[in-house]
């Protein structure tokens, strides 16, 4: 497999690092600021020997890239977050041009097994009246969001299977340089159960893009995370 990385940010290197050791050939790295790169714009040329793109750039660019590629017939893996207002019009234009796309808010492999491991529990709990649900995250200082895309994530499935609980608000850390940290509790008056993530570095969320990449390649229209995690862990 040959891939395009979109946008050479954290995100870019890190994927670039990780396709090196798993020898995943790079065929282009595309960005349109970034000195280092080695195309500045998505066209026929920087496309040349790419099987899939990755794309991890900035949500007023995401539609406007998958055009440019869905245009060339190449699948893409969409890391970008803050266009869902526009997957009507994303489908679309991956249907028109019989390309393979899959996207998600985190490609990390452990966080979309916490969501699973989550999901289970919270059914569970939905049983045992005894328990309530809290949720807390902590991230470095740098971080701006608040409370993080995956604590609104995790809280949408403890909503969905909690039938008793109308929201889980997450309280929020920044502080430092804590990496991604994200705890769900189920405490009664007995007694407390935590689940708990803790991300070390960024090599979960390459590790996550380049398995979807690999996932995607030889398959046509619009896919999420949940879609590659069925297939890989077996929905029930």
């Amino acid at each position: 497999m040959n891939i395009s990385i979109i946008g050479y940010g954290k995100m870019g290197h890190e994927i670039q690092k990780f396709a090196q050791e798993k020898g995943i050939v790079i065929a282009s790295i595309i960005d349109s600021k970034e000195k280092s790169a080695d195309y500045r714009q998505i066209n026929e040329k920087s496309m040349e020997g790419a099987d899939v793109c990755i794309d991890f750039t900035k949500p007023d660019a995401a539609v406007e890239n998958i055009r440019k590629i869905a245009e060339l017939k190449k699948n893409i893996v969409v890391g970008t977050t803050g266009w869902y207002s526009h997957i009507d019009e994303v489908r679309r234009i991956v249907k028109e041009n019989g390309i393979g796309l899959i996207y998600s808010p985190n490609f990390s492999i452990g966080v979309n097994v916490f969501f699973r491991v989550i999901e289970n529990a919270a059914k569970i709990i939905n049983r045992i009246d005894a328990y309530d649900v809290h949720g807390y995250e902590m991230h470095h200082s740098k971080k701006l969001d608040s409370p993080s895309g995956t604590a609104k994530a995790i809280e949408e499935i403890l909503v969905k299977c909690i039938k008793r609980k109308k929201s889980v608000p997450f309280a929020s850390i920044r502080s430092g340089s804590i990496p991604g940290t994200h705890v769900v509790g189920f405490d009664s008056s007995a007694d407390t159960i935590e689940l708990k993530h803790a991300a070390r570095n960024r090599e979960g969320f390459a590790l996550g893009a380049i398995m979807a990449a690999e996932w995607i390649q030889n398959k046509k229209g619009v896919f999420t995370i949940n879609d590659m995690m069925d297939e890989i862990i077996g929905a029930e």
